[in-house]
């Protein structure tokens, strides 16, 4: 054997071996993180583009969850199928529309005796545990641990819910501090080497009502956050659904539990609070249950910085838009400062991962259960199939597999998550589960038939007064109807990305209206989704 022969020789078997193991690392199923957080908008996450995107970044809030699309994909186009908390979870579980899970609203129960992703991964040998919000009505199902809050649950000093454990134990501290402390403590205590696992560290932030940690209170303090250019909209050119809701910062932020225009809280007993400020009664009690649960030492913090925040507000007397961007202010700041907690928890969980050595192996997932209104058409809150609210962040790291720093314009939706995790974990995905497995995209692949269409569907219930509607949204069209008033509108969002006035009714669009219709009726052929009943 020649000198070349003996190189090819040594170079063949080189290669072998470089495959075998390559293979080996490719057969062994990757563990899974599943960092999820509740109403987290676009506008505010740093590694979105959007109106706020300088502003996020300028003040590193989101620093930690812009590192995970640094190092994986981010989905531009995300959509959830139905814009509220539980709904939007029972699909991420099941893989199906509301109408097909049975939770449609909140306030439903999940039926835990039907088929889930995180079952099928446990019967596949995975360690599955859940730390965090659950808020499905029922306990969770096919989960080896759990620690999860009691429905909303609290901010400050909350109590968690623990498998095997008969009463709620409440923990000191901040809820996205407790939720991080449980995640790595589960990673360094609790797992079993010798399983890969799936693993949900969901996050309470930061949902309303936007409760900081103390030491952010002054995080932005000296500085306005960019307000959107339609904070004053007045919802002509569109129905009446638009008009007609009760969740506008103008109108409906509460001044008590939203804004914490309050007493001193170190001082003051709650009751008193409540009776000074009468329109906190229709206010969810879980608030006042956050002034009962606070140490002295954290009502001292907050007064510290409230109480003389709310006597330069009352000296202004401020009136019309300068009262409305005042509110704007105030609420905007307290969700930011909420989702600064939770990036830097979100931090200290990949930090473990990294310094473990499990980052190598381990899909990490960030979503949240749907966008937000950051003053966008006056609004806060989600439900509507506009885009702030029907828009959700996802991004996802895979090691070795999803290219760093790449970005997926295809349609994904939140029905896609339970078939991709099966897939990413080699597990078999059952023809009943409605989405499509995005581990294609994650490879930079794009399926020849790949969706060109999303199917909406809102329920609708007394809170915030949003109408029941149900749509279709294509790349450049959205085609929406209010099927209790038969009300419908039509948005070409390549002209009106802000969606302020249908065009309907507009000649112009006539033929791509009947193409949305028809689009329309396919999916819901597609999707088994029958018609409403009158009433």
């Amino acid at each position: 054997m020649n000198r070349r022969d003996f190189l090819k020789h040594v170079g063949l078997v080189s290669l072998c071996i470089s495959g075998r193991l390559s293979a080996a690392s490719e057969s062994k199923p990757p563990n899974i993180l599943f960092i999820f957080s509740d109403d987290h908008s676009l506008q505010t996450l740093g590694a979105y583009g959007s109106r706020m995107q300088a502003f996020i970044k300028k003040h590193k809030i989101t620093p930690n969850i812009d590192r995970i699309a640094a190092e994986g994909v981010l989905f531009e186009n995300s959509f959830v199928g139905n814009s509220i908390c539980g709904p939007s979870r029972a699909s991420l579980l099941t893989g199906k529309h509301s109408h097909l899970n049975g939770f449609k609203k909140n306030g439903d129960r999940f039926d835990p005796e039907q088929w889930t992703a995180v079952k099928a991964l446990q019967r596949a040998n995975y360690q599955t545990a859940v730390m965090g919000k659950w808020h499905l009505g029922t306990m969770p199902r096919g989960f080896d641990d759990y620690q999860v809050l009691p429905g909303q649950g609290t901010y400050y000093n909350p109590n968690f819910i623990t498998k095997g454990s008969a009463e709620p134990v409440r923990k000191q501290g901040y809820c996205s501090d407790i939720i991080g402390d449980m995640t790595i403590d589960w990673l360094n205590r609790k797992r079993d080497e010798s399983k890969p696992f799936f693993l949900c560290s969901w996050h309470k932030a930061p949902h309303r009502t936007w409760l900081p940690h103390p030491k952010h209170f002054r995080l932005l303090d000296g500085v306005d956050v960019p307000e959107p250019e339609n904070l004053f909209d007045d919802y002509e050119g569109r129905t009446s659904a638009a008009s007609q809701q009760e969740m506008t910062v103008r109108d409906h932020l509460n001044i008590s539990a939203d804004l914490k225009v309050t007493p001193p809280v170190a001082t003051t007993p709650v009751q008193t609070i409540r009776e000074k400020a009468p329109e906190t009664k229709s206010m969810d009690p879980a608030t006042f249950e956050e002034f009962r649960r606070m140490t002295q030492e954290q009502k001292k913090a907050w007064d510290a910085y409230y109480v003389p925040r709310n006597e330069e507000f009352k000296s202004k007397d401020l009136k019309g838009k300068e009262l409305t961007r005042w509110k704007y202010q105030a609420y905007l700041k307290d969700y930011i400062k909420c989702i600064k907690a939770m990036d830097e928890n979100v931090g200290r969980v990949l930090e473990y991962l990294n310094t473990s050595g499990l980052d190598k192996n381990t899909i990490v997932i960030y979503g949240s259960d749907q966008g937000f209104y950051n003053g966008e058409h006056g609004w806060y809150d989600k439900r509507w199939m506009y885009e702030e609210s029907l828009r959700t962040p996802l991004i996802v790291k895979w090691p070795n597999v999803a290219k760093p720093g790449s970005r997926c314009k295809e349609m994904v939706q939140n029905i896609d998550y339970a078939p991709t995790l099966l897939e990413a974990a080699g597990v078999e995905i059952p023809e009943a589960v409605q989405g499509r497995s995005l581990v294609p995209l994650l490879r930079g692949e794009k399926p020849d038939d790949w969706r060109e269409s999303i199917l909406y569907t809102y329920y609708g219930n007394d809170i915030h007064a949003v109408k029941s509607h149900w749509g279709v949204r294509t790349e450049r069209y959205k085609l929406i109807e209010f099927y209790r008033t038969g009300e419908w509108e039509f948005y070409d969002m390549k002209k009106d990305p802000l969606e302020m006035k249908s065009e309907y009714d507009n000649p112009e669009y006539q033929t791509v209206v009947q193409d949305m219709k028809n689009e329309f009726e396919k999916l819901k052929a597609q999707y088994q989704l029958e018609e409403p009943q009158a009433g």
